[in-house]
């Protein structure tokens, strides 16, 4: 797949969109989610377009949040989507077999009822997050290795996570971890990120 830090961006955080994910990549995030919920499918297929080859070149993927025609028209490496985001099944056969497909998870429920032709699932929100305020309850830890135990893909905590959680969410099963503000809001964002990837590789 790719590396265990994930960095999805922030609008709302003080670097642009566009820097967050170079800063990212740059610090070694295997994954870079483009998330804005606000921009038109015009803006963010510009974005993608943009920093496609930017994120190949550092060695991270780029995947689009929810806007399955953006991901497909930009050549994005991954899709990733909610539950509330249509039949995953039939998003696969849109996107065809070789983009990744990412699921949210929140509940074991979910994570044993998954379908097929999904790569990887976000478990969580482990904790509750300030950057996504209609997120489900919060799992815990138990709760996301209930949950990792369940599936046969690899999985990717988030909410609320940082540096003193790697060892728990390795712990849990995780396979990586998700972030938004430890890397986003943090006043160096590429050294956030080297620090994550260090710690989790030394854990």
């Amino acid at each position: 797949m790719s590396g265990p830090i994930y960095m999805i961006t922030d609008p709302g955080a003080p670097l642009d969109v566009a820097g967050q994910a170079r800063a990212a990549a740059r610090g070694g995030a295997g994954w870079v989610q483009l998330r804005d919920k606000t921009a038109s499918d015009a803006d963010l297929l510009d974005l993608a377009r943009l920093l496609l080859p930017e994120m190949r070149a550092l060695g991270a993927k780029l995947v689009i949040n929810d806007r399955i025609a953006v991901a497909i028209a930009a050549g994005a490496d991954g899709l990733h989507i909610g539950q509330g985001d249509g039949d995953p099944q039939a998003i696969r056969a849109r996107i065809g077999p070789d983009r990744i497909l990412g699921l949210s998870i929140e509940t074991l429920a979910q994570a044993r009822a998954l379908p097929k032709g999904v790569d990887y699932i976000g478990a969580g929100p482990v904790r509750a997050t300030a950057t996504k305020p209609d997120a489900a309850a919060p799992i815990g830890f138990d709760g996301l290795a209930e949950i990792a135990r369940a599936v046969p893909v690899p999985c990717y905590a988030i909410g609320g996570l940082g540096r003193g959680d790697i060892a728990a969410l390795k712990s849990a099963g995780a396979a990586g971890m998700a972030v938004v503000s430890a890397i986003t809001r943090a006043p160096d964002p590429t050294a956030a990120t080297q620090a994550l990837v260090q710690d989790w590789s030394q854990r």
